[in-house]
């Protein structure tokens, strides 16, 4: 078992990766990683990433990724909201850069892809990292229930879960919670 990351352990990642691959890349920090990154959660178990790189050098990459893995002896997965669900419009243009390591340009994914990723999945820790983030101001909840209205007629189509129905009652669910935070607050 590998010890859980921390923001540290992330920026080190980054750093090793920007001297290592040189060529240029744009990589992601997702889910997880984003909020261990800001500091809105201790730890996580894993860094999770997607990437655009060239397909010249899309073995390297791997490769390089790999080769992090085993040395830092850290679980790197790859990963996007993406995966599980379709990504509201304007996604691309909502990743907020992180910085450059090298010649990688690293950015968070879009927070309300992230936000809607989780609240599908429907975990109570997803659920507290959606909060988080709203607490924290890196998201607006109007912002994310247009994303969220955006991307449901296409749930059917295009996600892995294909349940409308569902992800309208985890909406909902963290719809309350917010709500009571605001109430209380």
């Amino acid at each position: 078992m590998r010890p859980p990351i921390d923001r540290l352990r992330v920026h080190y990642f980054l750093v090793k990766l920007g001297v290592a691959f040189r060529h240029p890349a744009r990589l992601y920090l997702v889910g997880g990683t984003t909020l261990v990154y800001e500091g809105l959660r201790e730890q996580s178990l894993d860094i999770d990433i997607t990437y655009e790189v060239e397909d010249t050098y899309e073995a390297d990459f791997a490769r390089t990724i790999q080769q992090l893995k085993d040395e830092l002896q850290i679980n790197v997965e790859q990963a996007s909201p993406g995966d599980f669900i379709p990504l509201p419009s304007g996604w691309r243009d909502r990743a907020k850069f992180v910085g450059r390591f090298g010649q990688v340009d690293v950015y968070h994914f879009d927070l309300y892809s992230t936000s809607l990723s989780k609240i599908e999945r429907g975990r109570e820790g997803d659920y507290q990292d959606v909060l988080a983030l709203l607490r924290a101001e890196q998201i607006n909840f109007d912002e994310l229930q247009q994303a969220f209205a955006n991307i449901l007629p296409r749930v059917e189509l295009e996600s892995l879960k294909r349940n409308p129905e569902r992800f309208k009652r985890n909406f909902t669910a963290l719809e309350r919670m917010w709500e009571g935070e605001s109430d209380s607050g």
